[in-house]
C-alpha cells in the first residue's frame, strides 16, 4: 500500500441481505451506499448463496446438502487439487468464476453499479471455509494441512476472478476476506493453530490487487489480524469495541502504515436497532473511538481512515429492517462527515 486509505467515514456494507429478489437488494444498496456499494449475498434466495457454499463451486469433490458441505474425493481428486496449485501459480483465475446460480446478487449488481467510482466485494476466508467444510470422515478440512493450503489457493483464485469482474464496473475495488470463525482462536472446542491463520489468510490476499480488507464480527486475537497485510480491518464495533481497544498500540501502528478501520457500529439485530437513533449511534461510536485517542492516535485520523458499516451481514433481518439499518448507516456517515471532514 503506497498511501493512506482516506474514506472519511463513507458508508458501505458487509455483504448479506435478506431479499430473495436480487434487483430489490441492489436497489436498496445503491440508494443508501452510492459511494461504495457492495454486492449482496442472498442466502434466503437459495442455499447456494450461503457464504461458504457460494465460494465452494468448483472445488474438487465438494457436495452440499442443505447447509452441510463436505468433500467426497473422486478417483482424480489428487490431480484436481494439483491443478488448483498450478492455476494459482499461473494466475488462471478466469477458470474460477462464480455462476449466477451461486451469486444472483453479484450479477444483478454488475448492471446496477456500473459507473461507480469504487465498489466492494467479499470472499469467504480460508479459516471459516475450512472449519465449515468437512472431509468424509467428519474432520474439518482446515485440520488437513494439504487441504488447508489448497483451500487458501482456491479462494485466492475466486477473489482474483471477482476483483477482475468488479473492475469492469468501477476503477477502484475493495475485497473483504470474511472470517467470522476467527472467533475460534483460543477456543478449546474448535482449536485453530494461531500460526496457521496469517499464512492461510495472506495466501488469499495475494489474489487481490486493489484494496484488501478482513472482516470478523466477534472477538478474536486482533494482533494476529492487524499484522496481516490488509488495508482495512472491519469489525463489530457495536458489540466488541472494547476488545479491539486492548490492542491500541497495534491499532496505532496499523493506522500509521496507512490502513483504515471499518466501524461496524449499526447493529444487525432488530431488537437492538429499535433502541438506536442517529444521536445514540454517534455517541456509541465516539465512545468506541475514544480509547485510541488516549493512546496517541488523533481523532481526525481515525475519522479520515474510517468507514461506517453495519456490525455484520443483514440477512437475518426483514427487508424493511435491513433497509432501516442501511439508512442509519448512511445518515451516521453524513453526520460524521459534516462534523469532522473538511
Amino acid at each position: 500500500m503506497s498511501a493512506k486509505v482516506e474514506f472519511g467515514c463513507l458508508p458501505t456494507a458487509i455483504g448479506s441481505m435478506p431479499h430473495a429478489n436480487p434487483a430489490e437488494a441492489c436497489a436498496v444498496i445503491m440508494k443508501y451506499l452510492p459511494d461504495i456499494p457492495a454486492w449482496p449475498q442472498l442466502p434466503n434466495r437459495s442455499p447456494e448463496e450461503n457464504m461458504v457454499i457460494q465460494f465452494s463451486e468448483g472445488f474438487p469433490g465438494v457436495v452440499s446438502k442443505e447447509d452441510r458441505i463436505r468433500i467426497e474425493p473422486s478417483a482424480n481428486f489428487e490431480s484436481e487439487l494439483e491443478q488448483i496449485d498450478i492455476d494459482c501459480a499461473q494466475g488462471n483465475s478466469h477458470k474460477y468464476d462464480i455462476s449466477p446460480e451461486y451469486a444472483a446478487g453479484l450479477y444483478a449488481f454488475l448492471s446496477e453499479a456500473k459507473g461507480s467510482r469504487m465498489v466492494k466485494g467479499q470472499v469467504t476466508g480460508p479459516v471459516t471455509w475450512g472449519l465449515t467444510v468437512t472431509r468424509e470422515d467428519g474432520l474439518a478440512a482446515l485440520y488437513d494441512d494439504t487441504l488447508a493450503e489448497t483451500i487458501a489457493k482456491f479462494l485466492r483464485l475466486k477473489a482474483s476472478w471477482q476483483e477482475n469482474i468488479l473492475r469492469a464496473v468501477a476503477p477502484d475495488t475493495i475485497i473483504f476476506v470474511d472470517e467470522p470463525y476467527l472467533v475460534s482462536l483460543g477456543s478449546v472446542f474448535t482449536p485453530v493453530p494461531e500460526q496457521k491463520v496469517p499464512v492461510l489468510v495472506e495466501e488469499v490476499l495475494k489474489g487481490i490487487k486493489g484494496l484488501k480488507g478482513l472482516h470478523c464480527c466477534g472477538n478474536t486475537n486482533w494482533s494476529i489480524v492487524l499484522d496481516t497485510p490488509i488495508d482495512i480491518l472491519s469489525f463489530d464495533a457495536y458489540n466488541y469495541a472494547s476488545s479491539l481497544s486492548t490492542h491500541a498500540g497495534k491499532v496505532k501502528s496499523f493506522l500509521e502504515r496507512g490502513a483504515g478501520i471499518a466501524w461496524g457500529i449499526v447493529p444487525n439485530e432488530e431488537e437492538a436497532l429499535a433502541k438506536e437513533s442517529l444521536p445514540s449511534l454517534r455517541d456509541r461510536l465516539e465512545e468506541a473511538m475514544a480509547p485510541f485517542t488516549r493512546d496517541g492516535i488523533r481523532f481526525k485520523q481515525i475519522i479520515a481512515q474510517g468507514l461506517i458499516t453495519p456490525s455484520c451481514g443483514l440477512a437475518s433481518l426483514s427487508p424493511e429492517v435491513a433497509s432501516l439499518a442501511l439508512e442509519l448507516t448512511a445518515k451516521l456517515s453524513r453526520d460524521l462527515r459534516r462534523r469532522y471532514v473538511a
